[in-house]
């Protein structure tokens, strides 16, 4: 190879390597950002559902400032025939449902979102510390009227309870007074939520009532059933006979926003939630 060959060789490989890099490098495409929820939700039902749905629903809108969720009362009868009926987009019930609920709304979902024990209730001031589970239906259906028929002074019973339509009555009835069992004293005293019936248990003087737990506070006293004390512990464990669940449910399958919402409530942040504010979390 001739000198001058060699020479303009070189100099064309300079100029290759003088053009490559000059050449830009290429930019990497931007990742499309995760599109911010934004919307409405609007839950009904269970009053026992109902602070702890308010509680959910505030931590996930301070996740999700866009997000608007409207939590109401009414009653599980009315949370499951709202969402049945496409009224809300969520419904709440502190009991399971009926076969009748869901030959009416086929396209119910259900979703256990917590589990709640379900505790009887005196007036601070009645010197009894626990009945049976047999006891309790006796009282609660009239057979048993004084207080010195399970231990305790010469004095009338006085029972409170919720009224028709309730999650807890309902889940009450199921677990205590048996399918086929007697029903409610028809002098009992009715209340629409579980904070009324707590107040007027604190009240009362001789009342007897039942609350779920995320109700208790030292203004009742909560009673020992079959020798076992109502604690969350004994709860989730089994030992306390008395427990229902807490569910949410949709009109099928839950899409978007309705689904972001669920699947935050069933993940670690929703049930840490659950478990601060005294029911028993299903994760």
């Amino acid at each position: 190879m001739s000198r001058k060959t060699l020479l303009l060789l070189t100099g064309l490989l300079v100029l290759a390597l003088v053009a490559s890099g000059c050449r830009p490098t290429p930019t990497p495409s931007p990742t499309p950002a995760k599109a911010e929820l934004s919307g409405k939700i609007v839950e009904a039902g269970s009053t026992t559902v109902q602070p702890l749905a308010e509680k959910l629903a505030e931590a996930f809108m301070a996740k999700h400032p866009k997000v608007d969720i409207t939590v109401q009362g009414g009653g599980s009868s009315v949370g499951i025939k709202s969402v049945g009926e496409g009224t809300v987009d969520v419904g709440a019930a502190s009991r399971e449902v009926k076969d009748s609920e869901r030959e009416k709304y086929p396209d119910l979902k259900v979703f256990t979102i917590a589990r709640d024990g379900i505790a009887i209730v005196v007036h601070p001031d009645v010197p009894v510390n626990g009945l049976t589970k047999e006891q309790v239906k006796g009282i609660f259906a009239g057979e048993i009227t004084n207080w010195r028929e399970v231990g305790g002074p010469d004095r009338p019973i006085v029972v409170v309870s919720r009224e028709e339509g309730s999650g807890t009555r309902a889940a009450f009835e199921e677990m205590v007074m048996g399918k086929k069992g007697p029903p409610i004293t028809e002098k009992a005293i009715l209340q629409p939520s579980n904070g009324a019936v707590r107040t007027t248990v604190a009240t009362t003087p001789d009342s007897i009532g039942y609350l779920s737990f995320g109700y208790l506070d030292e203004s009742v006293k909560a009673l020992a059933i079959d020798g076992v004390e109502a604690t969350e512990a004994n709860a989730a464990s089994g030992e306390y006979p008395i427990v229902r669940p807490l569910n949410f449910l949709t009109k099928g399958e839950p899409t978007g926003l309705v689904k972001a919402w669920l699947d935050f409530i069933l993940g670690d942040e929703g049930q840490q939630i659950v478990a601060e504010e005294g029911y028993i979390a299903v994760r």
